[in-house]
């Protein structure tokens, strides 16, 4: 039972992460600053602005105006909440008393949410690649691996929670890994959105 207790606190505290962020940034000044308003206006391309809002809000300073500087940030939020989530999945292998249906299913989480973390890690680096002297066909390149990176770290979560359908697994193990891998996957979502919104402002036009 006390496994578990500390299982929830540990999701109660991820979720709150960017609430304190967005808390923290959030003063007078944030909501007359330029900045902060880009922010919010970039946000309404997601499928969940209040997230993102909340998560970017506190790189306001250093994101500017530039889509690609928010997407970058973005994408560094997901890529630490995937790191945690990690970090999450393997604290419940070791948890005792697991069904083994369930153990084995904790165990195939680990696995994907690894690869997830390694997909959006190496996006990173890869849409600095899309800088001022990435124009034409590169920059389309580069792009477009971010975007299938990304899309391949959402499969990856989706992956994680779909081992545990069907009966028998619907005990607590699931319900905690539920909340933390739903709260990565919009996270996730947004930095994607926001990546598309960058390559569609940016991407080359036809003479």
């Amino acid at each position: 039972m006390g496994n578990f207790l500390s299982l929830h606190l540990l999701i109660l505290f991820f979720s709150l992460q960017c609430f304190l962020a967005y808390t923290m940034a959030k003063s007078a000044a944030m909501r007359s600053n330029p900045d902060a308003k880009f922010i919010r206006v970039s946000c309404k391309a997601t499928l969940y602005p209040v997230l993102c809002v909340q998560c970017l809000s506190a790189y306001a300073n250093t994101v500017k105006q530039s889509e690609q500087q928010l997407a970058r940030a973005a994408l560094s939020v997901s890529l630490a909440r995937a790191k945690s989530t990690t970090i999450f999945v393997s604290k419940l292998t070791r948890v005792r008393g697991l069904k083994p249906r369930e153990k084995q299913a904790v165990k195939d989480c680990f696995d994907t949410m690894s690869d997830s973390v390694d997909q959006i890690n190496k996006s990173i680096p890869e849409l600095g690649q899309t800088g001022h002297f990435a124009a034409g066909q590169d920059f389309m390149w580069h792009v477009s691996n971010v975007q299938t990176w990304v899309s391949a770290a959402m499969t990856d979560e989706n992956t994680c929670l779909d081992g545990f359908s069907g009966p028998g697994m619907n005990g607590n193990v699931k319900a905690v890994l539920r909340s933390r891998i739903l709260h990565l996957a919009q996270v996730t979502s947004n930095a994607l959105a926001l990546v598309n919104r960058f390559a569609d402002r940016h991407r080359p036009r036809r003479e």
